[in-house]
């Protein structure tokens, strides 16, 4: 019965099976094998099947089979951006920048507040741009190239960077909650202000950056560093697990007590290091 009710209500956005699957990230064959019964799409796709058709998520549940909108529902526009060369275009402040992005290069261009959660991009060149205040939330980069950028008070909450160059860019201010950095290569970015709570560095180099601050529920795991500071920082929670941990720097920081174990594991040195004071059980 679930097929059906994906089909009718896909069929009443005017959309097609190939139409669905590509804002899935899915094969046509794979709607197909959901609209004649043969499978069902998980949970998580559920969700986003009820935002692109426009429907409750009982729907799917409901015990009626046919579909009557309220009110007919005109089929979101959708474009694909991918293999394009911006230059100097200002989309700031646009709020609907969800489709593809893939492959292009982008230079000196403005996307200042704009809403760009959920973006895909893939082999992208970014260079010179400003993106202050930007949202990534939920996004995806993978193997772009990204330097000399200002991404200064951006939201990249639950972000999935992927094989991607950072080089040259300002991150201050930043929320990287939920981020993961996955064999990337990050060189002097600048993360004052930033917010690292429950971040990963996967994998990842990093190369002449400074963190400060709050770092709480993160995780550096088997990936280099070179010329890393940690200054004023407050470390919580936070796993280290690297070959050695030498060439990280530390200035006046504080860690709880399994932080700490972490980094004299990875035989980093503490020198800068103290231990934050347990509150007595009571």
């Amino acid at each position: 019965m679930i097929g059906n009710k994906i089909a009718l209500a896909r069929k009443n956005m005017n959309m097609t099976q190939a139409q669905l699957a590509k804002q899935l990230f899915i094969t046509p064959q794979a709607v197909g094998k959901w609209e004649r019964d043969e499978s069902i799409p998980d949970i998580a796709t559920m969700n986003r099947l009820a935002e692109i058709l426009m429907v409750d998520l009982n729907y799917f549940s409901d015990n009626e089979v046919n579909f009557t909108p309220k009110e007919k529902i005109k089929a979101k526009p959708s474009w694909d951006m991918s293999l394009g060369n911006w230059v100097d275009a200002d989309f700031s402040g646009i709020n609907n920048l969800h489709e593809k992005f893939s492959t292009s290069n982008i230079l000196r261009s403005k996307f200042v507040c704009a809403e760009l959660a959920g973006i895909h991009m893939k082999g992208n060149s970014i260079d010179k741009c400003d993106l202050r205040g930007a949202t990534f939330d939920d996004g995806q980069l993978e193997k772009c190239y990204i330097i000399n950028d200002n991404f200064k008070d951006c939201s990249l909450r639950d972000t999935q960077l992927i094989a991607c160059y950072l080089k040259d860019c300002d991150f201050s201010g930043s929320d990287f909650t939920g981020t993961v950095f996955t064999s990337c290569y990050l060189q002097k970015v600048l993360l004052s202000g930033a917010v690292l709570n429950g971040t990963s560095f996967k994998g990842t180099s990093l190369a002449d950056i400074v963190f400060e601050g709050l770092v709480e529920n993160c995780v550096f795991d088997n990936g280099s560093f070179s010329k890393v500071i940690f200054q004023n920082a407050t470390l919580v929670n936070t796993f280290f697990k690297s070959k050695s941990l030498k060439k990280i720097k530390f200035v006046d920081c504080k860690a709880d007590k399994l932080t700490y174990e972490f980094l004299k594991s990875g035989q980093g040195d503490l020198n800068g290091v103290t231990l934050l004071e347990e509150e007595p059980l009571i």
